[in-house]
């Protein structure tokens, strides 16, 4: 798409240079997230017209049309944005109107009233408004002009900007406080809830309005945190699921011996406690395993031969059932040859 960007920003330029004097003392500062949003619809939203207004047609392409309507929508939603306030306030007195104040809602009902407006006679009367094919065309139209440099964020941000203050009619989204001095204005502006601020965590480089910024710190991923499992350890808030997961001292582990009874969960810091605390229990249900026939007064008895060993408790050192049984044979068959070398005395 080869057109030259027109200065569709030249009314909204014309404008402020009209209210400078106005605006001397003026804060104006803006939701800078709301504005961006409003900034991005525009551009689909003309799209739509354009490929609306040409489909079916033989002499006209949405290239052709694009700069006309670009020039119709901004003073369309200009004239819509001032005279806003006046139609909100009849709406309101109707009790069956659902009305939305948000401002990208306003812009899109904008948008759609407009966009409406601009279909052709081939739009209108036949199935294109409902097939995916149209949804193809305008998304793909939009992105052209957006490569192309057609109509260039910053001016839709500023186009944006204006549309908002005019549709906030309730202070919510900008701020329009009147100061006595430059100074006092100054003083305000370093502590304006829409005044810009850049993310301080380490590695993030999110700017937001002073207004977002808990919202921002409640999700930004390089936030450092305590530890969700309360261990000593700080971590960033993208790397704590696989921290919690994987090397986290306090994340529960199942007893090593599961395998052979025991049900046991605990932190993992806590194994080697556990399996020193447990180890009569671990070796009881070691021995069910090893010695399948015998019965409970039987395996008592071998627990107890075991442990009069002087090596019983280096059987702690195992970690996990196959370990384990295998020094309990290996401490049995020792002990079956110290009682056959005691019996040959």
């Amino acid at each position: 798409m080869d057109v030259q960007d027109a200065d569709t920003g030249e009314k909204h330029q014309t404008l402020e240079a009209v209210m400078e004097g106005d605006r001397l003392f003026r804060c104006n500062k803006c939701d800078s997230e709301i504005v961006n949003k409003m900034a991005e619809i525009l551009l689909p939203g003309l799209a739509t017209a354009c490929i609306d207004n040409t489909t079916g047609g033989l002499f006209k392409s949405p290239e052709m049309v694009a700069i006309d309507l670009r020039k119709e929508l901004v003073a369309y939603l200009t004239q819509r944005s001032e005279t806003f306030v006046a139609e909100f306030v009849m709406q309101e007195e109707n009790p069956g109107a659902e009305n939305s104040d948000h401002p990208t809602d306003i812009l899109e009902d904008f948008i759609e009233d407009f966009a409406s407006s601009k279909r052709n006679l081939f739009s209108r009367v036949s199935g294109w408004l409902l097939s995916e094919k149209r949804e193809d065309k305008v998304d793909d139209f939009a992105q052209q002009m957006e490569s192309s440099g057609f109509w260039l964020m910053d001016r839709r941000v500023a186009i944006a900007e204006t549309l908002l203050k005019n549709v906030d009619f309730k202070n919510v989204y900008h701020c329009e406080k009147i100061f006595d001095t430059d100074e006092e204005l100054t003083e305000h502006q370093n502590e304006c809830i829409f005044r810009s601020l850049m993310c301080t965590n380490n590695g993030c480089d999110a700017s937001f309005c002073a207004v977002h910024e808990e919202k921002h710190n409640s999700t930004c991923p390089f936030k450092v945190l305590p530890c969700e499992q309360k261990c000593p350890e700080s971590i960033v808030r993208r790397e704590m699921d696989r921290h919690c997961i994987t090397v986290c001292p306090m994340k529960l582990v199942n007893c090593p011996f599961h395998l052979v009874g025991c049900q046991s969960a605990f932190p993992l810091s806590m194994i080697e406690q556990h399996c020193s605390e447990n180890l009569r229990s671990h070796v009881l249900s070691v021995l069910r395993k090893i010695h399948k026939e015998a019965s409970e007064e039987e395996l008592e008895q071998k627990l107890l031969l075991l442990e009069k060993l002087p090596t019983f408790n280096e059987l702690s050192e195992s970690t996990d059932a196959r370990s384990l049984t295998f020094a309990i044979k290996e401490q049995e068959a020792n002990l079956e040859a110290l009682e056959n070398e005691n019996g040959g005395q």
